[in-house]
């Protein structure tokens, strides 16, 4: 859809909202117009999809403008325009970006209440009552975790972006190793020496680790003694005495053994990922991934007798050869394992996934919100409670990502991560570094993202570095 704009320059807030709203290869045209009055600022938005066009307008004082409202006004006029046009109300209402629960956070951080928050959402951003449910519950925690920061503390974040094969729904940037591991160790090599300048830079500043996740692609393709050498390294060049939580992102059971579990479990290491996807087997199969369900069992027990209470299992809603009752029967199945955490995503169909480039048959929007719906009820029947969620473009119905947790056991980074309330440090090939800063202002590092590129720039990460911590 054409997105034309009079009056103003803030395009970003229109037409994500607008990629938000209309699915993609939509045919129309949209007008987002900006009348500047002496008293009044009038935004009005006409859009026109499906042989037939809509108005709405919104006004501000002209003597109150400020970035966000009239940003805010833009987006409220063009979706009034929009929910005339769609064929149901968006769940998510005038919210475009992928971090819905920054508004309700910012909120009740700023003295605001669980009620309060609700009328903003349901006032302002016309969301949805279980999804306004969703934000508040998310927030509650992300302001329990806040809390328990001092303006010292950073989570410390260890890439390692390698992956046995590649699942067919994945756009993440890893490199797919099978047998050829050839790389793994000047990886490391190039890892440690990001780690132990990133150790003393860390202990001159003052700060504190707070929470630490090894992430990929897939941590655990490295070997039980390339494990043991990385979870060495951190010890030896971090101090952990203050880390409240230490997560490794096992995600896939056929990389995960007794032995490996406990290695990483006799490292300090204190929370699990294994991450099934689905615990049908022709859907696996139609994914990509070389394990069965039953692995998923056996590799869960493992981490269970190493010692792991805290573990995290991820599905995922809206997989090809998925059906409602199969997706039914994957989180039925998950639950029976109690695990402390289940991230329930929907599928996001981004370009690099093979998924994508192949346009492969996928369940309808109508059976994916049917799941989406069966995993929020069951969930919360269960005692599970929503902590953290974040959204992501081209996602299949336009829902959400949710983590749920069980007896107060949320995973830290995951809240830190998402609702950048410190800083992050990110260490390794892909790495995102998130600094935060006393003003509010957040300003991001990239690493390099290929392995290869990471190996060859490692003394430029270096210097970067050090320039962060300058600004810290």
């Amino acid at each position: 859809m054409n997105l034309t704009l009079i009056g103003h320059d803030d395009r970003y807030a229109v037409e994500q909202l607008q990629m938000a709203l209309f699915p993609e290869g939509t045919e129309g045209e949209a007008v987002s117009a900006l009348h500047r009055g002496k008293t009044w600022l009038t935004a009005t938005a006409k859009i026109t999809a499906g042989g037939k066009t809509a108005y709405a307008s919104r006004r501000l004082k002209a003597s109150e403008e400020t970035v966000r409202l009239r940003r805010r006004a833009l987006q409220q006029s063009y979706y009034l325009a929009a929910i005339q046009l769609l064929p149901a109300i968006p769940a998510w209402g005038a919210l475009a970006g992928v971090r819905p629960t920054k508004i309700t956070t910012k909120h009740m951080l700023e003295g605001g209440t669980p009620q309060s928050a609700d009328r903003l959402m349901k006032e302002v951003y016309y969301v949805t009552k279980d999804r306004r449910r969703l934000a508040i519950d998310c927030s509650i925690s992300t302001v329990k975790a806040a809390n328990l920061l001092d303006p010292s503390d950073v989570s410390l974040y260890v890439g390692i972006p390698f992956c046995p094969t590649r699942c067919s729904y994945c756009s993440f940037v890893s490199r797919t190793i099978g047998k050829k591991t050839e790389l793994l160790e000047p990886y490391l090599d190039a890892l440690m020496q990001e780690m132990a300048i990133t150790g003393k830079l860390l202990k001159a500043s003052g700060k504190h680790i707070r929470s630490i996740y090894i992430g990929g692609g897939t941590p655990t393709t490295l070997t039980s003694s390339q494990m043991a050498k990385l979870l060495d390294a951190i010890h030896e060049h971090f101090d952990l005495e203050r880390c409240l939580e230490f997560t490794v992102e096992g995600g896939r059971p056929d990389t995960l053994d007794a032995e490996k579990l406990r290695t990483i479990f006799e490292h300090g290491a204190d929370r699990m990922s294994i991450n099934p996807q689905t615990m049908e087997d022709p859907v696996l199969r139609a994914c990509a991934r070389p394990h069965k369900a039953e692995d998923v069992i056996r590799a869960y027990q493992e981490a269970v007798d190493a010692g792991f209470k805290a573990i995290n299992m991820d599905l995922i809603a809206g997989l090809p050869a998925d059906t409602v009752e199969g997706f039914k029967r994957s989180l039925d199945t998950v639950a029976a394992l109690n695990p402390a955490n289940i991230t329930v995503h929907t599928l996001a169909l981004k370009k690099g996934a093979d998924l994508f480039e192949k346009r492969v048959a996928l369940p309808s929007a109508e059976d994916v919100t049917e799941m989406v719906a069966y995993a929020n009820d069951t969930l919360r029947r269960l005692g599970y409670k929503p902590y953290y969620l974040y959204r992501q473009k081209y996602m299949s119905g336009s829902f959400e990502n949710v983590g749920w947790s069980r007896d107060g056991l949320d995973c830290l980074y995951n809240i830190y991560m998402m609702e950048e309330v410190h800083t992050i440090l990110s260490l390794g090939g892909g790495g995102m570094n998130k600094v935060n800063f006393p003003d509010g202002s957040l300003k991001r590092f990239h690493n390099p993202k290929f392995p290869e590129q990471y190996i060859e720039m490692i003394d430029d990460v270096l210097r970067q570095k050090e320039e962060m911590f300058s600004l810290l």
